[in-house]
């Protein structure tokens, strides 16, 4: 969405585009890369043979993703080859490459859509994951992460998740609106950025904000804001003076009148309008987004899915228990493992961005405050309508009648008048006498 134009973009085929390829751009990357090269740097480390082992039976880095044992005599000429059965003594053996093993040429066997581990530690026999059932989620789910962070940074012309935030900026002031009643130009003013405030003229923002400390009176006489005026407040020498006015004041009271959450929102939106100028300040919009739009919406939807996650978890860890899954063979594990974290993490994210529910007490009291404030407004309507009966019956009567004496006077004496009145009442005096007659 333009800033410019002020109406909402909606979703384009050039942001399912974008959105997709840099997904299955950074899929690649995460998958066939990432994956592998952090696997190995987390394993590979905590089973390598210790430096007296070492001293027996060198441990050799091989060409790519591989690692294994070797003879004094040829750990020299192995480094950095191609990983060779004439090479390794097959006690230690780490390859998270993607290509075929087998036991004529490298050794040992495996296929290339599997990783092979072996080691003393980890059991008599080597284990196999298997990284498209074990990381192929963990790997789409990061993707996808990653996509959502670059598209925060585009234009909102090609950014998806640029566009969600600017629909959110303007969906978030149209509730403004209805929430509190204000016009367009009042919460313009209420979310303007601090800088922005501070150009404006005093003249241009005096009404406005006089009409929110009106609209937000209360008579909680706890707090001690609500009996100043807004003349012993609204005393602005400097550009400095307006900005602290509206955010120490203003907010205070709409805080006070209508909810915590109100002042937030209108916080949120005035950062959020941070990000629309410089898109580097992706916290903002993204707390804007998550704050009054994804918490709100899927909020127990992602807390469900956890609780499945935790539930395919414990049924993974059952049929592992039950031997019906081997210990060399743990990528569903792994997978039950990476999908409960993914879910867990989107959980915890969405917890941090949830509002906290308001005390019940301070709900009641501004309800409270809420139905005063219409009942005085019924009252003062009450009011003036009993002016004005009372002007109509009393102050203007004798007017009223005369007008009503001169209409009948101008139309007494009006010929045309009398001689229709008299025409029709002879008609009805005939009519009458005729149908007495026939009765007889």
């Amino acid at each position: 969405m333009s800033s410019s134009a002020g109406k909402k973009r909606s979703l384009q085929v050039q942001h399912i585009f974008v959105a997709l390829g840099l997904t299955a751009v950074f899929f690649y990357i995460v998958f066939y890369m990432v994956v592998p090269t952090a696997l190995a740097g987390f394993v590979v480390p905590l089973f390598t043979p210790t430096a007296e082992q070492q001293v027996r039976t060198p441990f050799v880095k091989f060409d790519g993703l591989v690692w294994a044992t070797s003879t004094a005599e040829k750990a020299g000429a192995a480094k950095g080859k191609t990983v060779s059965k004439e090479y390794i003594n097959k006690e230690f053996i780490f390859d998270f490459t993607a290509k075929a093993r087998n036991e004529e040429e490298h050794g040992y066997t495996k296929v290339g859509s599997e990783w092979y581990a072996k080691a003393p530690v980890l059991g008599e026999h080597a284990i196999y994951i298997e990284p498209y059932v074990g990381f192929l989620l963990v790997a789409f789910v990061i993707s996808i992460a990653m996509m959502i962070v670059v598209t925060m940074f585009m234009p909102t012309s090609l950014g998806l998740m640029s566009l969600l935030f600017d629909r959110q900026i303007e969906d978030t002031k149209i509730k403004l609106r209805l929430q509190t009643g204000f016009a367009d130009h009042i919460i313009e003013l209420l979310i303007m950025p601090d800088d922005k405030l501070k150009d404006k003229d005093i003249s241009e923002v005096r009404s406005p904000f006089r009409l929110v400390w009106d609209r937000t009176f209360t008579e909680d006489i706890a707090s001690p804001m609500q009996a100043m005026r807004f003349e012993d407040v609204f005393r602005i020498e400097t550009p400095e003076d307006l900005v602290k006015f509206r955010n120490d004041f203003l907010y205070n009271r709409i805080r006070e009148f209508f909810s915590e959450f109100v002042e937030k929102e209108i916080i949120d939106i005035k950062e959020a309008l941070l990000w629309r100028r410089n898109k580097m300040l992706i916290s903002k919009g993204f707390k804007l987004y998550m704050s009054h739009h994804f918490t709100e919406k899927y909020s127990n939807v992602v807390t469900g899915m956890a609780y499945g996650g935790a539930a395919f978890l414990i049924v993974a860890v059952g049929i592992r228990g039950l031997k019906f899954i081997p210990a060399t063979r743990p990528s569903f594990i792994l997978l039950a493992i990476g999908l409960e974290f993914t879910l867990l993490a989107l959980m915890a994210l969405t917890l941090v961005y949830t509002e906290e529910e308001e005390r019940m007490d301070k709900m009641l009291k501004k309800m409270e405050d809420a139905n005063r404030s219409q009942l005085e407004a019924l009252r003062s309507q009450q009011a003036d309508i009993h002016q004005l009966a009372n002007a109509l019956v009393g102050q203007t009567a004798s007017i009223i009648q005369a007008r009503v004496e001169k209409s009948i006077e101008e139309f007494m004496t009006n010929a045309d008048n009398v001689e229709k009145i008299i025409g029709q009442q002879i008609a009805e005096k005939i009519l009458i006498s005729i149908k007495e007659n026939k009765t007889r």
